[in-house]
């Protein structure tokens, strides 16, 4: 059995393949086209798909995808109905799902065939993303939790995964949604490209949740663990959501309104980064975790389980998901390397293989986040020539001593080994490396290579057996999916991997798991006795780099100092 899992039609467009209950790739779509949260159908993913795995489309049976239109039809409809954008709401909602209903003959157009035999299956969204988290936990049985945006009508869902099923409780619908809450927040704040959440949940560290009074006219917490927005200040209510596409780049509409503005106007939020700003991010921060931990509470006593698998866009809030076990009664907790919509592309096959299909599942705890392509030396010498640059090829023992050495001393260094990882974080496959020792390395960082804001932090990888030498209740966080305290006798010995509040995103790095990037940081950690390395993702206002010449183009454009394509090492 051979399936296609696809996001597709909206933002961080991805798509995997699974052969016999296996996910053999995954691609977000961006990574191929270059142009961030790539919106669409993904026809570059695909073709990737079927060239790493050397299989024929015409060799598929079933292409699944993480849209259902059906799903909510009536809720829709009551919804649409009473709204003075209907009936354009209903066209549009119409014209989309006719778009998702040509899906095959699409991907057939785009391969240059006629016919295939597979057949198309709608998973609604938020089961893909219960899916995307449970099917690949260690976990036999969990409650499950998952918290977004929008999709499907459903804004959250939530129930209780055992064996091959998942039974779902019950779910938040649309227009109430936290995600959407942190989104409108994320634009009244000057933050307005899809995707820019991350960066509220960075400001928050410098200020203080002054605003919360305010907050909490727009967003009520129910007794029950739900909550529920107050349309007036949400342009969803009555506007719905516009997600509009420039050169395939998603992008939403306003979602504040006027009364929104008003409430904030003494702020002067239009002016230049103040601390109000800081203030009313860290007031955001604050209440959206509020939130979520009690959602969380909610389900582990209704449920009595004492694991708990999360997932949807706002599980990629790091900040929370580092406090989750200590705010909840939950003893274990996983998240998935690809939470958000990108991983609904797995989400959608795993879903049909267990579930539909009733296949057995085998929980591991061993999931990989390492799904897309590799490249050969070959392939990155012939790179490498053809852009007329100078070239070493030495074994790893030499390559990691020739790295550190140059950390160690200041430099900044581009890592580009085995396959591309799925999901946004950097793991140590396609990284930016730095000294975390050294105060300057933002402003460092921010010269050579990424020219971004300076309040956003940068995480950490660290030898796993260490993080408890570093960190205050630190546990496994593998996927860089977590934040945590910084120990007070270490802040001054890391304080590039120091946020302004003491705390720092962190990876943890495990030799069975990972050797190749253990070995290197173990290197750093016995030359310098710090066990870990500041790790940014290997791009420059782009989606992560995916090939040779992804990688060596942002060398050459850039100033970092050094390069490694497995073990090709580049200076400057």
């Amino acid at each position: 059995m051979i399936i296609l899992g696809l996001n597709a039609y909206h933002g961080d467009a991805a798509a995997c393949i699974m052969k016999d209950g296996k996910i053999l790739f995954a691609l977000e779509e961006e990574r191929i086209r270059r142009v961030k949260h790539w919106a669409g159908l993904p026809t570059e993913a695909i073709k990737a798909c079927l060239a790493f795995t050397q299989i024929e489309f015409t060799d598929i049976d079933v292409i699944t995808i993480s849209r259902d239109p059906k799903a909510k039809l009536f809720e829709k409809i009551k919804f649409a109905a009473t709204k003075i954008f209907s009936l354009k709401s209903i066209k549009n909602r119409s014209n989309n799902a006719f778009t998702i209903s040509t899906l095959k003959e699409d991907i057939l157009k785009s391969l240059g065939l006629n016919h295939a035999k597979a057949k198309v299956v709608f998973v609604e969204h938020h089961r893909c993303h219960l899916a995307s988290s449970f099917y690949v936990s260690p976990f036999q049985k969990s409650a499950l939790l998952s918290i977004d945006g929008f999709g499907d009508f459903s804004s959250t869902m939530w129930g209780i995964g055992e064996g091959v099923n998942i039974n779902v409780e019950d779910s938040i619908s649309y227009p109430h949604s936290l995600g959407v809450f942190y989104s409108t927040m994320t634009q009244l704040l000057g933050f307005d490209h899809f995707g820019d959440e991350y960066k509220v949940m960075g400001l928050a560290a410098y200020g203080e949740a002054k605003y919360l009074d305010r907050l909490l006219k727009i967003i009520q917490l129910k007794k029950v663990g739900g909550f529920q927005l107050e349309g007036k200040y949400f342009k969803h209510f009555s506007e719905g959501i516009k997600l509009q596409t420039d050169n395939e780049a998603p992008k939403i509409s306003q979602l504040f309104t006027e009364e929104l503005q008003s409430l904030f106007a003494d702020l002067k939020l239009d002016k230049e980064l103040n601390q109000h700003h800081k203030d009313l991010a860290k007031s955001t921060q604050v209440l959206a975790e509020e939130v979520i931990f009690e959602m969380a509470e909610n389900l582990y006593k209704q449920t009595g389980e004492k694991n708990l698998c999360l997932s949807g866009g706002v599980a990629q809030n790091s900040v929370a998901n580092g406090k989750l076990l200590k705010a909840t009664s939950f003893e274990n907790i996983y998240i998935p390397p690809a939470s958000y919509d990108a991983g609904t592309a797995i989400g959608s096959a795993l879903f049909y293989h267990h579930q539909i299909l009733g296949n057995s599942f085998s929980p591991n705890g061993h999931f990989k986040a390492t799904l897309g392509p590799q490249f050969s030396n070959k392939e990155i010498i012939d790179q490498a020539q053809q852009m007329g640059l100078s070239f070493e090829e030495l074994p790893f023992e030499l390559i990691n001593e020739k790295v550190t050495d140059c950390i160690a001393e200041g430099g900044v260094v581009g890592w580009f080994q085995g396959r591309t990882e799925f999901g946004p974080r950097a793991l140590g496959n396609r990284s930016i490396l730095a000294d975390p020792r050294r105060k300057d390395i933002r402003e460092i960082l921010n010269l050579k290579i990424k020219n971004r804001e300076l309040f956003r932090p940068f995480a950490v990888s660290v030898l796993e057996e260490k993080i408890e030498d570093y960190f205050h209740e630190a546990i496994a966080s593998p996927y860089m999916e977590r934040v945590f305290k910084v120990q007070e006798n270490h802040k001054n010995t890391i304080p590039a991997a120091t946020h302004a509040d003491g705390s720092c995103r962190i990876q943890t790095v495990s030799q069975k798991e990972h050797p190749t990037f253990h070995n290197l940081i173990s290197l750093f950690h016995k030359k310098t006795k710090i066990p870990m390395l500041i790790n940014t993702s290997f791009n420059q206002k782009e989606p992560i780099v995916n090939t040779p010449f992804d990688a060596l183009n942002c060398f050459v454009r850039t100033k970092m100092d050094m390069i490694v394509l497995e073990n090709i090492l580049i200076k400057r």
